[in-house]
Parts: C-alpha cells; structure tokens; sequence
C-alpha cells in the first residue's frame, strides 16, 4: 500500500551533524503552511540551507485513475539545520508560520536518523498516534539492524513506532517481534 521515498537535501551516507559542519548549525524545526512543505525544503536547498523532509510514497485512485504521490511523514513540518539567520532566511519565504527551536539536538538527531535509515530501507510506514509510555527496543538483525524505537504496550508485539517527540507524531513499522532485543 505505502513505499517510500526521501528527500534529504543532505548527503544521505552521514549524518547530518557530520554532513554540515557550519560553526552555530544546530536543528530548527519550521512549522510550515498548509501543503508548503515540498516547496519550502526547494527554497532552502536553492538557497544552500540543510533541511530534511521525509516523503512517503502514497498511491491514491482518483475513479479508474491511479496516481502515486510522494506525501510528508509529517505534514506541515520541515526540518532545517543551520543557523538562526538561516532560519530567519526561511521564514522570509513567506511559507513558515513559525519557528521552533530544538531543545535537544542530540535526541532530534538520533530520531531523524531512525526516520531515514526506515525510508532508505523502503519501509512501509503508517502514521501511528505519539507514544509517550512504552519500551524501548532494537532490531538485530535484517535490513533495519541497530534501528530503535518504541513498542506500546497496547499495540501488537511486532508493531514498531518511530516517534519524533518533538512533533508529538510518530510513524509505525510492521517488524518481526524475533528480531527486537529490549535496549
């Protein structure tokens, strides 16, 4: 039903800490008009800015039409990496409702990390309700090896989620419950 694709502006082999290492670069979040996300991470790549949004591929039918869009794992978010100038430069776009500034760079790193190796993978991801409780796990083995994220209580045991905490949103991931080792 879902496959994705990304559009990371970013090399996709190294981090992103590792990929711009501009002196005052740390991860802003862009709370972003209504279907402007696409459009807003042109902007900033024309503009030479770091930015991040995740795509999933969605195939939708339109009567006997068949149409594949590659839709926002988040929608209304872009993640940029820089400066606060070149965040400002951002919102001077006249796309970006507002900016967010990201408490924890280290934890928004790992989480976005999480979120592309999934989508380099080709992982079906389905959007999940945020997990504040839950444990905590690991795959070890397979094409998603050393990919973490949560497993809640109340869903299936096979059921991974991919959460940005950040956002509150989280994306799940239909995974084997033999290769999950608690962290």
């Amino acid at each position: 039903m879902f496959s994705q694709t990304v559009d990371y502006a970013l090399p996709r082999g190294g981090s992103a800490l590792d990929a711009a290492k501009k002196p005052g670069a740390l991860w802003h979040l862009l709370y972003v008009k209504s279907r402007q996300e696409k459009q807003l991470s042109d902007d900033l790549t024309a503009m030479g800015i770091a930015n991040y949004l995740p795509l999933m591929r969605q195939t939708r039918y339109y009567g006997r039409r068949k149409s594949n869009l590659d839709l926002p794992v988040f929608p209304g978010y872009v993640f940029l990496f820089g400066s606060l100038d070149d965040a400002y430069l951002a919102d001077r776009t006249k796309r970006v409702v507002s900016i967010i500034k990201v408490a924890n760079q280290e934890q928004i790193e790992w989480e976005l990390e999480n979120i592309r190796t999934a989508l380099s993978c080709d992982a079906e991801l389905a959007p999940h309700p945020f997990l504040k409780e839950g444990t905590k796990v690991e795959v070890r083995s397979g094409p998603f090896r050393g990919l973490q994220g949560v497993i809640e209580s109340r869903a299936r045991a096979d059921r991974l989620i991919l959460q940005v905490e950040m956002l509150a949103r989280a994306v799940g991931l239909e995974i084997d419950a033999s290769l999950l080792d608690p962290v």
